[in-house]
């Protein structure tokens, strides 16, 4: 009795391996996966089966900034049960078998697509000069979010295909277009007129427009008027024309380049700059008011500060007949304005009167004493500070004329 028994278990476990090896047989009239494979031998049974699966495989589309991409079909590889299955399969039984698609190599084409994709933020850019401010437009990165792309890829093979859509985010450079513009807007703009057609004069005015434009102070820099145009002197560019000294216009190296100081002078007031030296003329001039001027020579410069944070950027040209300076920056919300007070005016001498010519040969002025006031408001309006910038005295002029 025992002997039969273990011939039995010896038996049961020869026919064991023996399906296990692919040499039984399937059950008559069985089907799996709707291909019938019932009397084939097991290996041949499951290749079969096997090779209408493969010839099935998911359809996974992934929607991309460019487009769709459906996988090929070699990219899928698959295990099933289909071992079990067929030795389990009964006579007639309609079976189906358990398939797990794989994507081969999944994580690697996954990452080679999100770095075909990601991409860094550009920064808005700008360029000063003489000329101005040229602006280019940053550009967005794209952040691809490989992890939630992989999940995603897994789980639509998982549900038999399907379409899943590259996660890519874009973010914002660090530096817009916008930002820079705010960094750089107009703080103050100044104007004066002069005679295109003194040619000498007008040219002084014209080189040191060039000279002192397009220049850039950073926080507590220092600009000096002298040291940005040079020295007046014919060696540097500069012709003879008329220029102050000693209470009287005489021809001189440079003449004009005061106006373009003056002008300088006056904006940078307005822009809120720190004025650090500046001079009257010894005589009242007719392009800006009372102790708004700013002579300068060799003796003397016109200096200011910037006591802002951020830079600011000046520009200066002169043209049909017009000296322009501007200031541009990081507003601060303050606003700026300049005062010219005359204390007193004093008559000038009699005129003098000469034999033999005509016309006039100078113009009388009046002597003016006269104060010069920065005013500062505050975001709504309000006056909040008016500090004194110069006081001063402008000789009186005798007038000479011609007499017949």
């Amino acid at each position: 009795m025992n002997f039969k028994t273990g011939c039995v278990l010896l038996l049961l476990a020869g026919s064991f391996f023996l399906s296990a090896s692919g040499s039984g047989r399937v059950a008559r009239d069985v089907e799996i996966e709707g291909i019938a494979v019932g009397g084939m031998r097991y290996a041949e049974a499951a290749e079969c089966v096997r090779e209408h699966i493969r010839n099935d495989p998911p359809v996974l589309v992934i929607r991309t900034p460019d487009g769709k991409r459906q996988l090929p079909a070699d990219s899928f590889d698959f295990s099933d049960d289909l071992p079990s299955v067929l030795r389990a399969a009964r006579a007639g039984e309609r079976l189906t078998a358990r398939v797990h698609w794989e994507w081969i190599n999944a994580e690697e084409e996954l990452f080679r697509l999100c770095t075909e994709y990601a991409r860094d933020s550009i920064d808005a850019s700008m360029k000063f000069s003489e000329r101005g401010f040229v602006y280019t437009e940053g550009k967005n990165g794209l952040f691809c979010c490989y992890q939630a792309l992989l999940h995603d890829a897994l789980a639509a093979i998982e549900r038999g295909g399907g379409e899943i859509v590259l996660s890519a985010v874009e973010y914002a450079p660090h530096t817009d277009e916008r930002k820079l513009r705010e960094d750089t807007e107009l703080l103050a703009r100044c104007s004066t007129q002069f005679d295109a057609a003194n040619l000498p004069r007008s040219h002084n005015i014209v080189l040191a427009a060039e000279r002192i434009s397009g220049r850039i102070l950073f926080p507590n820099q220092e600009f000096s008027f002298n040291r940005a145009v040079g020295e007046r002197t014919e060696e540097n560019g500069f012709e003879k024309a008329p220029v102050i000294a000693d209470g009287n216009f005489v021809p001189g190296i440079g003449g004009g380049v005061c106006q373009m100081s003056t002008t300088l002078f006056g904006a940078a007031l307005r822009a809120g700059l720190s004025v650090v030296e500046s001079h009257p003329h010894s005589l009242s001039v007719g392009y800006a008011a009372p102790s708004l001027d700013a002579m300068v020579s060799s003796d003397n410069d016109l200096r200011f500060s910037n006591p802002f944070d951020s830079a600011v950027y000046l520009l200066a040209r002169a043209e049909d007949g017009e000296v322009i300076a501007e200031f541009y920056g990081k507003k601060n919300g303050m606003h700026y304005e300049t005062e010219s007070i005359v204390i007193s005016r004093t008559s000038p001498p009699s005129p003098l009167y000469v034999e033999g010519q005509k016309g006039i040969i100078r113009s009388e002025r009046e002597g003016i004493a006269s104060e010069s006031y920065r005013l500062v408001y505050d975001r709504s309006g309000k006056l909040i500070s008016r500090s004194r910038i110069r006081k001063d005295e402008y000789a009186a002029v005798q007038g000479i004329y011609g007499k017949d």
